[in-house]
């Protein structure tokens, strides 16, 4: 098969994580990825964490200056062929806001904050595809420096996923911030792993998987220094484990720590990477790891391989979830027809890109109603709880946040509501969806007025066949009405 239908010869992946950020180039040649180029530096973005959970301005200026070096190898690159993922640290960090939308300017294209559980199918996609192919149940660990991902799986697919808020950069900070290796702190470290994994252990103990694998980072060091110091082959035991442990703790300091293939940089994490490795192994009865060489960002590769061959695991979550919550085919369709239409008159306007914005108003549409399996009273709000808040593979946070805000927008009062300047593209894709539910309230195939919508920093226009207001009176009162809920937040809607 020729790669005729996918729009980009070169595409790439970066995983911003809490202690490395990593850059991966790959050639699509016949529908499959060639991996060719790569970037890692040390960021250690978890390291900059306050008590109060605030990145500090120094480690901040590290990861900017490393987006720059990153957006100089991707210059050329369309947006389309690129996707960028940030993880715990994002996650977690109050002021993350602020550092995402400087990193996005210096790296020149979007970041997607991604949920956990996200992280953890994304990482088992680009584990399962290096390895061969298995009809058993693969057990994937995955420690960085800010949690720790746990999947069961089978061939590519994941069937148990969780992610604990441990890593190697935040226990070596937390439980050896002298640099100190102490028997007390490293048994305290693994304790509190050990607590945190019994909460996953009925799920992910050796029951319920038949290989276990590990990936990123502290895996594969873990694993190269157990083989390099001659004491396995290369595989993880839990044998090695406690000689490691043994090794470090006779150290007494990180930079006293002399292994083969250990690096500075692995050195000063080391202890935390390897107490949750610990921890794991006997928790989960392992008794022995192999380690992948791959994990996120091949995952991410091949999620965006999927994207451009119309396989987008989003729209399998959106079709999963109105199965689910057995949502109105017919008023999705609806509802979709309008909006879609009502788009055309201002897309030339549009800063984000028009079949971003076509995605966001589809995915909204299929799953506006959703709610109203749990009340039929407030039913836009329960959706957009149920969508913020889900599992919903393929989905980035972000994404989860602008669906769920223009659903919960879809009708009624806007005042309560942090609704962006009239300006910004999800105010009027928040009026374009408004407008397509409420043509359609009363769901009912039939063939709305030709309608005109006009946007401008001044607020909206709508053209309106009069003759049709006149022969449907409630749709002219509720337009009306519309117009009152943008003037109470200061937004005009001339009515015409």
């Amino acid at each position: 098969m020729s790669n005729t239908n996918i729009p980009f010869s070169e595409i790439a992946a970066i995983d911003l994580g809490s202690n490395s950020f990593r850059l991966q180039m790959a050639k699509v040649v016949d529908d499959h990825l060639i991996f060719h180029d790569s970037m890692r530096e040390l960021v250690r973005l978890g390291a900059g964490l306050s008590e109060d959970k605030t990145l500090d301005k120094e480690t901040q200026k590290r990861a900017i200056e490393c987006l720059q070096r990153f957006g100089e190898r991707l210059r050329g690159l369309p947006i389309k062929a690129v996707r960028a993922v940030a993880t715990n640290t994002f996650r977690v960090a109050k002021n993350a806001p602020e550092l995402l939308k400087a990193a996005e300017e210096a790296l020149g294209f979007p970041i997607e904050i991604i949920a956990g559980r996200e992280e953890a199918r994304m990482i088992f996609v680009g584990v399962s595809h290096s390895l061969p192919k298995a009809d058993h149940k693969r057990l994937v660990i995955d420690i960085g420096g800010g949690s720790t991902e746990f999947i069961i799986g089978e061939g590519l697919e994941p069937i148990h996923m969780e992610s604990l808020y441990m890593g190697c950069v935040s226990y070596s900070l937390k439980f050896f911030p002298d640099e100190k290796i102490t028997e007390a702190a490293f048994e305290k470290a693994r304790i509190s792993a050990a607590a945190e994994i019994q909460s996953i252990s009925k799920t992910f103990n050796s029951k319920n998987w038949q290989e276990a694998v590990g990936s990123s980072g502290p895996a594969r060091s873990l694993g190269e220094v157990l083989r390099l110091n001659n004491i396995t082959n290369g595989d993880v035991t839990i044998e090695g484990l406690r000689e490691l442990r043994q090794i470090l703790i006779k150290a007494k300091e990180f930079k006293k720590i002399q292994l083969n293939g250990l690096s500075v940089d692995r050195a000063s994490v080391i202890s935390g990477g390897l107490a949750i490795m610990l921890a794991a192994f006997e928790e989960l009865d392992i008794k022995s790891l192999t380690v992948a060489n791959s994990a996120l960002r091949e995952g991410v590769l091949y999620e965006l391989l999927g994207r451009m061959q119309h396989q987008d695991t989003r729209q399998a979550t959106v079709n999963s979830f109105m199965r689910r919550y057995h949502v109105d085919k017919a008023q999705v369709k609806r509802v979709k027809d309008l909006l879609i239409n009502l788009l055309t008159s201002v897309e030339n306007k549009l800063s984000m890109d028009i079949d971003v914005a076509k995605q966001y108003l589809t995915w909204s549409a299929q799953l506006h109603e959703i709610g109203i399996s749990i009340a039929h009273s407030g039913y836009h709000k329960h959706s957009a709880y149920i969508i913020e808040n889900a599992d919903m593979p393929g989905f980035s946070k972000m994404e989860q946040e602008t669906i769920g805000f223009l659903v919960r927008s879809q009708r009624r009062s806007l005042a309560k509501l942090p609704m962006p300047l009239v300006s910004e593209d999800l105010c009027v894709l928040s009026m374009i969806f408004r407008l397509a539910v409420l043509f359609h309230r009363n769901r009912q195939d039939i063939q709305p007025p030709e309608l005109n919508l006009a946007w401008s920093k001044l607020g909206f226009g709508l053209d309106v066949e009069q003759k049709w207001l006149s022969e449907n009176p409630l749709t002219q009162a509720e337009l009306i009405a519309e117009v009152g809920y943008w003037k109470d937040i200061n937004i005009t809607l001339n009515l015409a």
